[in-house]
Formats: structure tokens, sequence, C-alpha cells
């Protein structure tokens, strides 16, 4: 697979996969706003799939779980401009904007489709690609702030998720982990998510599941495999990377070892 980043500054990047498919389980540490040159992708929540193609704009919020599974289409390469909209930018941006808050904002995926203000700044950034040298961090920063601003014009409750610095609270972690054990995150992403340092989550997960993160997640993401193998009759290679697993090897290993039957002798 032949992926090529070229980047303006960190966070601008022009991000291009030429292969089948690239997929990565993720949680950002910034904002992503995302615009579709050519390709397609399927980004998959504890409950939600989206699909998005040439000219989508979307807004992925930062500690936002997701499977994100990336496909070049119609021969064309899987091609994005990506802005990363980091906390430390934002600070300075809104330090000295009154905002009102008017109440917490769900963690989703925010779609702009086709909005001409954000493609036409977006598109913008490409020609400085071919430059040669350094570019001015000067004007990537006006190209950032001119992102956050045509945000702000079209959707007047995008202050609640740029806004919001704060970190993740304690939360319930059966709730937790049975709404979100298909992501495959390091286990210290996972603690953090839910608000508890790594041993805390040890030790809490332990007392409530009778067992280790790796074990139970392993048991879950094969339940939910059968399911979608023996019910919705969906094949291995389309069902492995959305339940969790990495490599469709490991996880027929794994099946077989659980369930005494390997996942093609279930179609």
């Amino acid at each position: 697979m032949e992926h090529i980043s070229k980047y303006l500054t960190k966070d601008i990047k022009l991000s291009s996969y030429d292969d089948k498919l690239f997929k990565s389980d993720l949680i950002f540490d910034d904002h992503m706003l995302i615009w579709f040159i050519s390709g397609e992708t399927k980004i998959i929540q504890a409950d939600t799939v989206f699909y998005f193609k040439t000219g989508d704009i979307f807004l992925i919020p930062r500690n936002l779980l997701a499977t994100i599974i990336n496909y070049p289409k119609n021969g064309m390469p899987h091609k994005t401009v990506v802005m990363h909209l980091s906390t430390e930018r934002l600070k300075k941006f809104y330090e000295k904007i009154e905002i009102d808050k008017k109440h917490t904002v769900e963690q989703k995926i925010y779609s702009f489709n086709n909005h001409p203000l954000l493609e036409s700044c977006l598109a913008s950034v490409i020609p400085y690609f071919d430059l040669e040298g350094d570019f001015p961090e000067n004007i990537a920063s006006l190209k950032i702030t001119e992102a956050i601003s045509i945000l702000r014009e079209i959707d007047k409750n995008v202050d609640n998720i740029l806004a919001n610095f704060d970190e993740p609270g304690k939360v319930d972690l059966i709730s937790f982990m049975e709404r979100n054990f298909m992501f495959n995150m390091p286990i210290e992403k996972l603690g953090y998510l839910t608000g508890r340092s790594l041993s805390t989550f040890n030790r809490d997960f332990k007392k409530h599941f009778s067992t280790t993160p790796q074990k139970w997640l392993t048991h879950k993401r094969l339940e939910l495999a059968y399911y979608q193998l023996a019910e919705k009759k969906k094949k291995p290679i389309d069902v492995y990377l959305e339940v969790g697993f990495e490599d469709l090897s490991h996880f027929s290993f794994a099946f077989k070892k659980q369930y005494g039957v390997s996942p093609t002798q279930l179609l």
C-alpha cells in the first residue's frame, strides 16, 4: 500500500492512499476537519455508520472513538485535505470571543457536505502543497482561522464543540465498555476516556467484569462477529475489521478457538 502525506504545517496535510483500503481505530487529540477530493470512507461509531465520498466535508471532534476504513474508488486514490483544529489554536481563537454555551452538544461527526464556503477554503490550500521550502506559519494560521470562522457561520452550535476544552470525566465503566468494545484502542486510551488512570481502570475493570480487559474485549468482539456471520450472513472479510481485529488470520484463529468452528463454516 502506498500512503502519501504532504504537510504544509503539522496542522494541514494532503493525504492519499492508493491501495485497496486502509483501516484504523482512532481517537483524535484534535478536532479534524476533512474534505474529500476522491475515494470513499466508512466511519463506524458505537451505534452509527457514516459513508463519505468525493466532495463531502466533515468534522470529527476530539476524543471521539471511531473505526475508519478508507477506500479508493473508481480508479482514484483515497485523497483528502485534513485540518487539525488543535486545542492550543482554538484557545487563542476564543480568548477574545464571548460565547454562550447553551447546552452540551452530542459527541458525533458533523457533516457539511459540499458547502461552498468551506470547500473554497479547503481547496485554496491545495496549490501550496507544490511549494518548495517551508510554508509560512502565519498564512497557515490564517487558513485555519478562516475555516473556524466559516464553521461558526454555518453552524451556530459549533462553539459548544470547538470551545469545549474539558478533559473526559469519570464515566460508568460497564456502559462505556459495552458500547465501545469494538474499537481497537490501547488500554491507556480507554482508561483516559473513562476518566481513569491506567491502574485505576484495570482495578475497576477487574472489579466489574472479573477478568482482564484483553480477555473480555476478545470475547465480546468474537461474540459480535458470530452474530454478524450467523445472523446477518456477512462474510469474514467484511466483519473482522469492524469488530476490532487487525488481521484476518488472527481473527479466524481466535474465532475457532472460542467457537470450535472457523468463520467460513458459518456461511
